[in-house]
């Protein structure tokens, strides 16, 4: 195996993973960054984000000398088989766009560095024909560079980030230039020793793959969270529903879980972006589109599912929220479903506290308006109704008992269905999941209330 030279342009959340499995591979590996600050704590050991296992390969590969971090794009390039373009591309505000300012402001300053052939790759999610003109950039940049441009998207699910990066489904490398595949196989070679799928296309192909992947993953979730409401009204059970159509292998499982809407850094923004292309060339994507609006409405719907459990009496009552990120094992609150439900509680006049196991310095700077609580139980104490958001393992073997003890009334509403309503109401519990039918017993109490008031 040939060992490449890597530049990684970026170092958010795709460019320190990619950067540091990299380095774990034998590659000679430099993250670059403008951030000085985040640099300098790179260079002492602190990792920015929260992913399992990232600090300890990061940590290894520094000592080994196999990856290391600079501000000096111009010499990590200069030196580099291989430059990796893995900077931010958020949504626009205004219209949805995704924004590449940040790709070209880097392919201007990755030309004027190139010295002997360089293999240029977008690693950052971007519009298809995005590839195309970072070429013309560097070319207009730097007329006389020697370099190939190429497109390799990322898959990586947050949380499983560095597994999903030694274990992929496939890699998706766009290029057509024979030198260029020959340099990105040298690359993932020890994948491709695993039988690693490398799937070549053209750039713009891999382009679209992303953006169709992750719309077609959020399509699935929408699909499901419908289906739960429609389980809802008729008294089906949603967990058995998503279980008998996902052992359908033309299904799958993955994804029909019910909840209160996805979020996060890439399915809300990449839809967008996705429905954007579309308009933009006269190709319009209703089912893209119609679940982008589903999942808006269901995560306000979810505040309104709080408030049923007090009878729509909100106003002064104290609510407790177990988990705020937008899937357990990361801190990204990007989007997530904890935001859009807190704020519509305040807006009711609700008192929220709330507690999440790594998400809580973030959120703070999302929701400064409500408390944070130092555990679980803390976060139960006083409270109406406990609403679980997050499916943190930590909140699947809760001792419910104590739980009980701390609230003032023993009410919960689990947008995750993490634990059984039969086992809930037995404990004295009101309990609410999503897409699943309230027990018989529950159902006569019900009613029976319903009867004598």
């Amino acid at each position: 195996m040939n060992h490449m030279r890597i530049a990684m342009i970026g170092t958010g959340y795709v460019g320190l993973v990619s950067g540091a499995c990299f380095a774990d591979f034998g590659h000679q590996v430099t993250c670059v960054d403008k951030d000085a600050d985040k640099i300098a704590a790179l260079n002492a050991g602190q990792i920015p984000i929260f992913e399992p296992d990232l600090d300890r390969l990061v940590e290894a590969n520094v000592r080994s000398g196999q990856l290391r971090f600079t501000t000096l794009l111009a010499d990590a390039v200069s030196h580099a088989d291989v430059v990796f373009i893995a900077v931010g591309t958020p949504s626009r505000r205004g219209d949805g766009h995704a924004d590449i300012s940040f790709v070209y402001a880097a392919a201007r300053e990755i030309a004027a560095a190139l010295r002997g052939f360089t293999l240029v790759v977008t690693k950052s999610t971007v519009p298809v024909g995005t590839a195309d003109e970072i070429e013309r950039l560097i070319r207009e940049t730097n007329p006389g560079a020697d370099f190939s441009v190429g497109s390799n998207p990322e898959f990586l699910r947050e949380g499983a980030a560095i597994y999903d990066f030694k274990h992929p489904d496939r890699i998706v490398i766009g290029t057509e230039n024979e030198r260029a595949r020959s340099l990105l196989a040298d690359v993932y070679r020890p994948l491709s020793l695993n039988l690693g799928p490398l799937m070549f296309t053209t750039r713009r192909t891999a382009e679209l793959i992303k953006y169709a992947a992750n719309a077609f993953l959020a399509t699935k979730i929408t699909f499901i969270n419908e289906i739960a409401d429609l389980a809802e009204k008729v008294g089906a059970d949603i967990q058995d529903v998503a279980h008998g159509i996902g052992m359908d292998k033309r299904i799958g499982s993955k994804f029909l879980h019910a909840g209160p809407g996805f979020g996060g850094s890439c399915f809300p923004k990449d839809t967008r972006a996705l429905l954007k292309t579309a308009l933009d060339h006269d190709s319009p994507m209703r089912i893209v589109e119609a679940v982008l609006t589903v999942n808006e409405n269901r995560k306000r719907a979810m505040a309104r599912k709080v408030g049923a459990m007090l009878d729509n009496n909100v106003h002064g009552k104290k609510i407790g929220v177990l988990g705020l990120t937008f899937k357990p094992d990361t801190d990204d609150m990007r989007e997530a479903p904890s935001i859009a439900l807190i704020t519509g509680l305040l807006d009711q006049g609700a008192i929220v506290q709330a507690y999440d196991p790594a998400g809580m310095e973030q959120a703070r700077k999302e929701l400064p308006d409500i408390t944070y609580c130092r555990d679980p139980y803390a976060c139960a104490r006083g409270v109406d109704v406990l609403v679980i958001v997050t499916e943190w393992a930590e909140f699947r073997a809760l001792d419910l008992h104590r739980i009980r003890r701390e609230m003032a009334r023993p009410a919960i509403v689990d947008l995750r269905n993490i634990y059984r309503p039969s086992e809930m109401l037995a404990l004295g519990f009101r309990y609410e999941g999503v897409g699943r039918p309230m027990p018989r017993k529950a159902r006569e109490r019900a009613a029976l209330e319903t009867l004598c008031n």
